[in-house]
């Protein structure tokens, strides 16, 4: 099978195609024929080398994670997965999986779920890393309310764009960050203010907000503490709680780091099933442009996801 690898840390010269036999189905595991694989900015920093002091891999290394695909042969001890049913969720290599950007990946039963019925394959391989990042902070860290303010960094990114989704689902209102050039596209989303971060300070036009969500980090994290009331929250993907800032204003940090599971993921397939969330695909490619789609998202931030089209 053909298979996107890394062959040591580096740029887009780094990834390679590589023709190696399919992953053996073990317990607790199935074997997927991998229809999309979504792409993560943890998927190119992983290549660049940035995750090595806490990620082991030994090369080649198969990349990728997100996945949407057919099962096509379960190992023992697997209770309701069979051959045939369509599935989505993560098979990193350091996560007990072979690796997504492959035409074959094997995964751990509890890092799948059955696909949203109203996603095609494309889809719903673009969602697992994002919408539970979004899943995550919204409904278990930040427990958002109706009637509530929150802040969404990133608006326009694949994790921005679920987030403010499912935010107005839960009846908050949403203000979001962006550039000029994606104003519309967080409009469309469901944003009720939107601050175009290079034009203005966000924290001096939004006040007295119940939560933000923290999805760039360093500068942008600790100026988001201002827009804060005092009991308010902030969850970050990037930033560790900064004490002396939640003492200062009164407010509560959670660093967040996400952990797809098949309870996540089937919450997540209802909220696509139920019209609440609609996935955003920007651009797509083919397995062996994989080292080109790296590099894409990484140099372009676009608006949504990128992803491996692999099979149909």
């Amino acid at each position: 099978m053909k298979a996107a690898q890394l062959k040591k840390y580096g740029g887009r010269e780094a990834v390679a195609m590589a023709d190696i036999s399919k992953p053996a189905v073990s317990e607790g595991k199935v074997l997927i024929e991998v229809h999309s694989a979504g792409i993560n900015p943890f998927d190119w920093k992983v290549r660049a080398g940035y995750m090595k002091e806490f990620i082991r891999l030994t090369f080649p290394s198969t990349l990728g994670g997100d996945f949407s695909g057919l099962a096509v042969e379960v190992g023992p001890a697997v209770a309701g997965i069979k051959r045939g049913d369509p599935l989505f969720g993560q098979a990193y290599i350091f996560g007990g999986g072979s690796g997504s950007f492959a035409e074959f990946a094997l995964a751990d039963t509890k890092d799948v779920a059955p696909k949203p019925k109203k996603l095609d394959h494309i889809e719903a391989g673009a969602l697992p890393e994002v919408g539970i990042s979004a899943l995550q902070a919204l409904t278990e860290h930040l427990r958002l309310q109706k009637g509530q303010k929150i802040l969404i960094h990133g608006g326009a990114g694949g994790i921005g764009s679920i987030a403010i989704q499912l935010a107005k689902h839960l009846g908050a209102s949403v203000a979001a960050t962006s550039d000029d050039t994606k104003i519309s596209y967080v409009k469309q989303l469901g944003a009720d203010q939107i601050v175009d971060y290079k034009k203005e300070k966000f924290e001096e036009r939004l006040k007295d907000y119940d939560a933000v969500f923290d999805t760039v980090g360093g500068e942008t994290y600790a100026r988001s503490f201002k827009v804060l009331k005092r009991g308010g929250i902030i969850v970050s993907m990037l930033e560790q709680p900064n004490q002396e800032l939640m003492k200062q204003y009164g407010v509560a940090a959670v660093f967040q780091s996400d952990q797809v599971t098949a309870d996540r993921l089937a919450k997540l397939a209802r909220f696509v099933d139920q019209d609440v969330i609609k996935v955003h695909i920007e651009k797509t490619f083919s397995l062996d442009q994989a080292a080109e789609a790296l590099s894409y998202l990484e140099e372009k931030h676009p608006r949504g996801k990128v992803v491996l089209r692999i099979k149909g």
